[in-house]
């Protein structure tokens, strides 16, 4: 018998293992002379790059210096001029606090209060506009004429003025000494002036009167002296409420007060030489 030739297995469950290493080889040969080759390019750019870089910082550094140092100097002079004017801010700020207390400060504010319901009675308060439909689309320069202004003391017989500066005189009397009746009053006077400016100065304000029976389109309207009067009112009751109730002043708890007679609370003397030597 003659043997027949073995033939070579070239399935692909045999050869799979060494085709991938060598293809993996191949790659990893032609990324190392890929490396190989841009290395001195690379070190070459490097070294331009480092080159250019000294010799812009050689260059731009006497140059730049300068204003750098100009530039910090006058962060510290700033700085400097910050903090006196911090300093100068905290000691007026300390000044004053001496000078403006709450109580003087509540008590300015009820005499201001009540200066301003003194001017008010002098001011228009309500007029008659004539026609005023006919300038509803038209802008604000045109005006409807306005006809039986008053002031506003003339609707109360100024009523108000006497009760303004009796006010006044409260105000001034609770910023000189600590006078908690005395405000309780003043808001009790600026209640009152209230009342007579909304229940007198408000209807009659808006009464036309007899304006209706002469013109077409007569309507009354309240001019700047009510609400100003209102406003001065209204500022009286909450001065003179502030000033009453005095949220200054800080109220102590019992732990307070047991703190602070524990602090007052003179200490023991010692009884031996011992104890003695022992506080020393």
């Amino acid at each position: 018998m003659i043997a027949a030739a073995r033939r070579r297995d070239a399935s692909p469950r045999r050869r799979g293992p060494n085709a991938v290493l060598r293809w993996s080889r191949r790659i990893d040969n032609a990324a190392n002379r890929a490396l190989e080759r841009a290395h001195p390019v690379l070190r070459r750019a490097g070294r331009d790059a480092l080159a250019a870089g000294t010799a812009l910082a050689a260059w731009a550094g006497p140059r730049l210096r300068p204003l750098a140092a100009a530039t910090f100097r006058g962060l510290a002079r700033a700085d400097r001029g910050t903090r006196r004017l911090a300093a100068l801010a905290v000691r007026l700020a300390t000044a004053g606090a001496e000078v403006v207390t709450p109580r003087r400060a509540a008590g300015a504010t009820i005499a201001a209060a009540a200066v301003c319901l003194l001017v008010s009675q002098f001011i228009d308060y309500r007029g008659v506009e004539i026609g005023q439909p006919g300038y509803a689309n038209l802008p604000d320069v045109a005006r409807p004429p306005t006809v039986g202004v008053k002031t506003a003391g003339e609707a109360h017989a100024y009523l108000l003025v006497p009760l303004a500066l009796a006010a006044i005189v409260l105000g001034l009397a609770c910023a000189r000494r600590e006078r908690p009746r005395l405000a309780l009053l003043a808001a009790g006077l600026g209640l009152a002036a209230g009342a007579v400016v909304l229940l007198v100065d408000l209807p009659s304000g808006l009464d036309a009167g007899a304006q209706t029976t002469r013109f077409a389109g007569a309507s009354a309207v309240l001019e700047d002296g009510f609400y100003a009067e209102l406003a001065a009112a209204g500022g009286l009751v909450l001065a003179g409420l502030l000033y009453y109730a005095r949220p200054c002043r800080i109220r102590t708890n019992s732990s307070g007060r047991a703190a602070s007679a524990r602090r007052r609370r003179p200490r023991r003397r010692a009884s031996s030489r011992a104890r003695v030597a022992r506080s020393a």
